[in-house]
């Protein structure tokens, strides 16, 4: 009923049945048919019919009164907001998670920031899923398949999870040849790995393990830099190890096994309409990332530097 509302305002502004059709491209029966319906759902008539004459009835004029402005503001509103939509430009509001924001992908942040100066980008760094729900953040980088069927996700990468120790730790310590030699040495255990779930890239075997920890943290930065200073074995991402495996300050132990892949994606809830700009962050994510070896399940090679093309230029996107 709203629709009809509005095109009588319509008709009434446009000074007739066939300058609205002619305004809002439909055909002028269209018209004449959705005024009758309205008209009937109202139980009297607005409009005079008249071919010399366009002109109210005492309803039709009280009618029009009382909601003019409203569909003006309406239609306003709804040009505003299509704009908004529209825009490569204003306030974009993104969640992603702390360790791989402020590490591998923070290039790719400031190459965003310098390709889009007319959007504002509030970064949240933090895994706060309820702020989606809320409304409060556009679009989210998350770690890991989203289950709630009322998030969109869209696969950007995969990170594989490897065994790894620094060379003072197994010179020290030894190297473990096999899985089970795991249990004489030092774990750190990272909270969101507690088992170690390996999987044999070779001959597809698995394994779950149960390891006891003699350090556990909340954090994988914390746990990368436990490591690096000796004090134990980690199974981590290997996003997050690029420099420390190709420097050689990591050794990467028993490898032909692996733990869990971590997949990136982006999501948004279902029944929102993204904004032109967070697609345009969407893209820019799915693109960058995309071109990223070790973003999609490559491992770096200890002690062997990135290839000329497989360093990204980010300042020259």
């Amino acid at each position: 009923m709203l629709d009809d509302i509005s095109l009588f305002v319509h008709i009434v502004r446009s000074g007739g049945l066939a300058a609205a059709a002619v305004e809002l491209g439909l055909p002028a029966a269209t018209v004449t048919r959705r005024l009758q319906k309205l008209e009937h759902v109202l139980g009297c008539r607005l409009i005079h019919r008249s071919a010399r004459k366009f002109s109210l009835t005492s309803e039709g004029e009280a009618y029009f009164e009382a909601y003019a402005e409203l569909v003006q503001q309406f239609d306003a509103t709804t040009r505003a907001m299509s704009a908004e939509l529209h825009q490569i430009s204003g306030k974009l509001t993104v969640l992603a998670p702390t360790n791989v924001s402020v590490g591998i992908l923070q290039p790719m942040w400031s190459a965003f920031v310098r390709r889009h100066p007319q959007i504002r980008l509030d970064l949240r760094l933090g895994n706060k899923l309820q702020d989606i729900y809320d409304g409060q953040v556009d679009l989210a980088l998350r770690i890991g398949p989203q289950q709630d069927s009322q998030l969109f996700q869209i696969r950007l990468g995969v990170v594989s999870t490897i065994v790894v120790a620094s060379r003072e730790y197994l010179a020290e310590h030894g190297t473990p040849d096999r899985l089970s030699d795991l249990s004489a040495h030092r774990i750190i255990a990272v909270n969101g790995l507690p088992r170690w779930s390996m999987r044999n890239k070779r001959d597809g075997s698995t394994e779950a393990m149960r390891l006891e920890a003699t350090t556990q943290v909340d954090d994988i930065g914390l746990a990368r830099q436990l490591a690096r200073d000796g004090l134990g074995i980690a199974l981590l991402p290997a996003s997050e190890m690029v420099d420390d495996l190709e420097s050689g300050r990591f050794c990467r132990i028993l490898a032909d096994w692996q733990g869990p892949d971590r997949e990136a994606f982006a999501i948004w809830p279902t029944g929102r309409l993204l904004s032109a700009r967070a697609k345009c962050l969407r893209d820019f994510m799915q693109a960058h990332i995309g071109r990223m070896p070790v973003l999609q399940g490559q491992v770096p090679v200890c002690g062997e530097p990135r290839s000329q093309e497989n360093q990204i230029d980010w300042h020259r996107l």
